[in-house]
Parts: structure tokens; C-alpha cells; sequence
């Protein structure tokens, strides 16, 4: 719990940052790149927690791999983490990140489980109800699982709305039981 907080901290650090440079989604690009490539790569990740590199050393690394690619300021940011000992939060740091970006652009990130995989057209017009109905930006995140039988299950956040097939029918069987 503590190292959500700190992490929190820090997004929040860098969101105002970039939310006052105008450049919020960029940055969450950036962050989200670091966290990913720190993660992908068991190199990157054991030179920046070994004790044996220096601090000065792993900002120094940060610095030049990033020096072409991203604003002084994001580097200097990262230099501040390392230098703090936080770089292991990087990818909490990344997904605090990212729901600080949501927020700010009303936007949601629903899961939507689906029988059979579907065509590019029927998943549009999916996230346009989805968006229709909540009122926000939609980030569908589709997967299939043919236990559901047909319909659709979307999660947004801890809600659950489930038109599933299998819900029917056990709701259903439920009713002739308790009927019978």
C-alpha cells in the first residue's frame, strides 16, 4: 500500500508537470515506454536497482538513452527517481500515471468479454454504445471466452454488466427451480 502512495506522489509530480506544459498523453507515452522497457528487459532493470551502480551512474544511463527522444524535463524527472531510490516504482508510477491521464480526459478502460472473436466493424460499434452510455471516452479491451455462450460481459472500473447467454440461462433455471 505505501509504495502506491509514493508512486501515486509521483505521478501526480509529473501529471501537474506535464498537464501545465500542455503535454499530459505525451508524457504518459513516455512513462509508460520507460516502465515497459525497465520491465521487458532484465538488463535495464538490474543495472538501475543494483547497488553497485551509482545513482549519478544510472541517471547518467537514463540521460543518454533518452536524450534524443524525450524533453529535458521528463529526463529530469526520471534523474529524481533514481536519485531518491524509487526507480523499482517505476511501473506503479507509469499506472498512476495513466489513471491521473484518464481522469483528466474522461476517459475509461472497459474489458469486454465476448463469445467468439469479432470483426473490426461490430468492436466499433461496441465501444460507441459503451461511450454512449457512460458518457465518457471508451478504451475497449476485448478477449473472448466461449463459456459466456453469446452476448457480451463489459467491466468498467469494479462495475460488471453482464448480457452473457450463460447468465440467462442460469438465471433462468434458477426461476423453473424455485417455480417448481
Amino acid at each position: 500500500m505505501k509504495s502506491v502512495t509514493i508512486a501515486r506522489n509521483y505521478a501526480e509530480a509529473l501529471f501537474d508537470a506535464a498537464d501545465a506544459g500542455g503535454t499530459a498523453e505525451r508524457y504518459g507515452e513516455f512513462i509508460d515506454a520507460v516502465a515497459g522497457a525497465v520491465q521487458s528487459d532484465p538488463r535495464i532493470a538490474v543495472a538501475l536497482d543494483s547497488p553497485r551502480v551509482a545513482k549519478a551512474a544510472k541517471g547518467e544511463i537514463l540521460r543518454k538513452a533518452l536524450e534524443s527522444l524525450a524533453p529535458v524535463e521528463f529526463v529530469r524527472f526520471l534523474e529524481a527517481v533514481v536519485r531518491r531510490g524509487r526507480q523499482a516504482l517505476l511501473g506503479e508510477i507509469a499506472v498512476e500515471y495513466q489513471t491521473l491521464l484518464d481522469t483528466k480526459l474522461k476517459r475509461v478502460h472497459a474489458g469486454v468479454t465476448v463469445a467468439k472473436d469479432l470483426d473490426e466493424p461490430l468492436e466499433k460499434e461496441i465501444v460507441r454504445r459503451l461511450a454512449g452510455a457512460l458518457g465518457k471516452e471508451v478504451r475497449a479491451h476485448f478477449r473472448t471466452d466461449a463459456a459466456i455462450l453469446g452476448g457480451v460481459v463489459v467491466r468498467v472500473g469494479d462495475r460488471v454488466f453482464d448480457g452473457s447467454v450463460r447468465r440467462r440461462l442460469t438465471a433462468m433455471r434458477r426461476r423453473m427451480l424455485a417455480a417448481g
